[in-house]
Protein backbone atom coordinates (compact mmCIF):
# COMPACT_ATOMS: atom_id res chain seq x y z
CA UNK A 1 0.00 0.00 0.00
CA UNK A 2 1.58 3.32 -0.88
CA UNK A 3 0.86 6.82 0.97
CA UNK A 4 1.23 10.24 0.29
CA UNK A 5 2.72 12.04 3.67
CA UNK A 6 2.33 15.93 3.56
CA UNK A 7 5.09 17.05 6.32
CA UNK A 8 4.67 20.58 8.05
CA UNK A 9 6.62 21.82 11.11
CA UNK A 10 4.86 23.70 14.01
CA UNK A 11 5.38 26.74 16.03
CA UNK A 12 7.85 24.47 18.34
CA UNK A 13 9.87 23.32 15.31
CA UNK A 14 8.29 19.71 15.46
CA UNK A 15 7.43 18.39 12.68
CA UNK A 16 3.67 17.44 11.49
CA UNK A 17 2.58 14.76 9.55
CA UNK A 18 -1.07 14.26 7.07
CA UNK A 19 -1.32 11.23 5.79
CA UNK A 20 -3.10 10.36 2.27
CA UNK A 21 -3.86 6.64 1.62
CA UNK A 22 -3.52 5.06 -1.92
CA UNK A 23 -2.44 8.54 -4.08
CA UNK A 24 -3.22 8.97 -7.60
CA UNK A 25 -0.46 8.07 -9.41
CA UNK A 26 1.90 9.78 -10.88
CA UNK A 27 1.90 12.15 -7.84
CA UNK A 28 1.45 15.99 -9.38
CA UNK A 29 4.23 17.34 -7.38
CA UNK A 30 2.56 20.95 -8.22
CA UNK A 31 -0.79 20.14 -7.37
CA UNK A 32 0.81 18.59 -3.86
CA UNK A 33 3.02 21.82 -3.34
CA UNK A 34 -0.25 24.04 -3.92
CA UNK A 35 -2.42 21.86 -1.63
CA UNK A 36 0.36 22.65 0.99
CA UNK A 37 0.44 25.98 0.67
CA UNK A 38 -3.46 26.42 0.83
CA UNK A 39 -3.33 24.46 4.17
CA UNK A 40 -1.02 27.26 5.39
CA UNK A 41 -2.50 29.82 3.92
CA UNK A 42 -5.84 28.76 5.64
CA UNK A 43 -4.36 27.83 8.54
CA UNK A 44 -6.57 24.54 8.35
CA UNK A 45 -4.37 22.57 10.54
CA UNK A 46 -2.71 22.24 14.78
CA UNK A 47 -0.84 19.99 16.43
CA UNK A 48 0.30 19.18 19.76
CA UNK A 49 3.17 21.80 19.21
CA UNK A 50 0.50 24.43 17.87
CA UNK A 51 0.42 26.33 15.03
CA UNK A 52 1.73 24.39 11.78
CA UNK A 53 4.28 27.57 10.36
CA UNK A 54 6.26 25.50 7.42
CA UNK A 55 6.04 23.02 4.56
CA UNK A 56 9.20 20.48 5.33
CA UNK A 57 8.50 18.12 2.57
CA UNK A 58 6.16 15.29 0.96
CA UNK A 59 7.11 11.85 0.03
CA UNK A 60 5.61 8.36 -0.49
CA UNK A 61 5.86 5.86 1.48
CA UNK A 62 5.26 1.68 0.59
CA UNK A 63 5.20 -0.61 2.67
CA UNK A 64 5.10 -4.12 1.77
CA UNK A 65 3.73 -7.16 3.41
CA UNK A 66 4.92 -10.88 3.17
CA UNK A 67 3.58 -13.70 5.52
CA UNK A 68 5.69 -16.41 6.54
CA UNK A 69 4.38 -19.60 7.04
CA UNK A 70 5.55 -21.13 10.53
Amino acid sequence: MKRLELKFVDAQGKTATIAIDSPKEPVDVVAVNAAMDQILMQQALYSSGGEIVSKKGARIVERNVTDINI
